[in-house]
């Protein structure tokens, strides 16, 4: 059976990251969404999305398809419910379809024409871009146990501190040294070749990825992921880091997800309450507004390519799109849009030409190519966001 797994309507909803990824590529636990399909199913799935990001993540339609709705993420019962679909079935959670089989001669799905199956455990859907760290904790034991069925653990080396051994793996490689890992409430995951410097401190639920890196003195709360090559150092708390992102020094990031390439500046720290504990809102690419939440904490939300410089102040639910550049004294607003060059004194329209340029840099650091189709990607959301440039 070929799996194909597409955006849906939760595309716009998750907006900075879905610019340049589709929703299958997002980290949410230990595992982008993809990869838990994929583990589950052991077989390889392809996307159906945006047009111009086709190229780097292309659709391979066969005769008979099983088509999964990537907001939700995949358990063990409902995996097998999609491995039973035969034509005309499909899987419903509510109103949202989970998952439906098709064939390559279907012009149209009229879901009133199919059997509608209703899965009735509680899963793990990402609808929105705060699901993404505040799902993170189950996310995180989800994986866990997924990943870990089976395998056995390295040992935890001599000089580390530990509480709850059982609920602590690592993975072949991994390097910790005299780090404090406090697995009571909630397991840790630390993949191939990932390093922990000395006198960290970890509070589980946390993963972090292959090759990712905790520097000296670092403080780790719950609910938090490194994806892989992520390096960080300071104070973290519930936030989720794609992969390829750098937080390298003191300051706090709480409540927040960065997407790839990104880079905090020294002593960079975001606001994730504000003064006045009202419910957060957040940037709304859909509505061109500021939306409720239901959230009292929530940090930043930043998109691939970003960065900012040293002693970079962000305010409780700020939004920062794709390949930004913000540097300065004070708080930027709340909102900053894709290609964004400045801070809270303003901001002019970073040329692409420029972030090409970093971008290449930045990618070689880690023996990785911008190419021409990373480029074509980032030029469409150039055009694409020109809209909210509005300085």
């Amino acid at each position: 059976m070929n799996y194909i797994l597409f955006d849906g309507d939760v595309r716009d909803a998750l907006l900075p990251f879905t610019y340049t990824r589709p929703v299958a590529d997002i980290r949410i636990g230990i595992l982008t969404i993809r990869e838990k399909w994929e583990k589950y199913l052991s077989l390889t799935t392809t996307t159906i999305t945006e047009e111009y990001l086709e190229e780097k993540y292309p659709m391979v339609e066969m005769a008979k398809n099983i088509m999964i709705n990537a907001s939700f993420c995949p358990t063990k019962t409902l995996v097998e419910k999609v491995k039973n679909l035969s034509e005309n079935q499909a899987i419903f959670k509510g109103e949202d379809v989970i998952a439906f089989f098709a064939t390559n001669t279907q012009e149209e799905v009229n879901f009133e024409d199919y059997t509608q199956i209703e899965f009735e455990e509680d899963l793990i859907q990402v609808k929105n871009t705060w699901d993404i760290f505040s799902l993170n904790y189950q996310a995180i034991q989800q994986d866990f146990d997924l990943i870990t069925e089976g395998k056995k653990s390295q040992p935890i080396p001599e000089g580390t501190r530990y509480i709850n051994k059982e609920n602590i793996f690592i993975e072949e490689g991994a390097e910790i040294t005299f780090a404090t890992l406090n697995a009571s409430s909630g397991p840790i995951y630390i993949g191939k070749d990932a390093v922990i410097l000395e006198n960290t401190s970890v509070k589980g639920p946390f993963a972090m990825c292959d090759n990712a890196v905790v520097k000296m003195g670092t403080k780790i709360y719950g609910g938090t992921t490194l994806g892989p090559y992520c390096k960080i150092g300071g104070e973290i708390n519930n936030s989720v880091l794609f992969g390829y992102t750098s937080k390298g020094h003191d300051g706090y990031l709480g409540n927040s997800v960065l997407g790839e390439w990104c880079n905090l500046g020294a002593d960079t720290n975001n606001s994730n309450l504000k003064n006045n504990y009202a419910e957060v809102k957040l940037w709304d690419y859909k509505s061109r507004r500021f939306a409720k939440t239901g959230l009292q904490f929530c940090g930043l939300m930043m998109g691939d390519h970003s960065k900012c410089g040293i002693n970079t102040m962000f305010n409780t639910g700020t939004v920062v799109g794709v390949s930004a550049n913000i540097f300065g004294s004070g708080f930027p607003r709340n909102f900053i849009p894709s290609f964004s060059w400045g801070g809270a004194s303003g901001f002019t329209e970073y040329k692409t030409n420029k972030v090409f340029e970093v971008a290449k840099v930045v990618m070689q650091r880690r023996k990785m190519i911008f190419d021409d189709k990373e480029q074509r990607i980032l030029e469409h959301v150039f055009e694409e966001t020109k809209q909210y440039r509005n300085y």
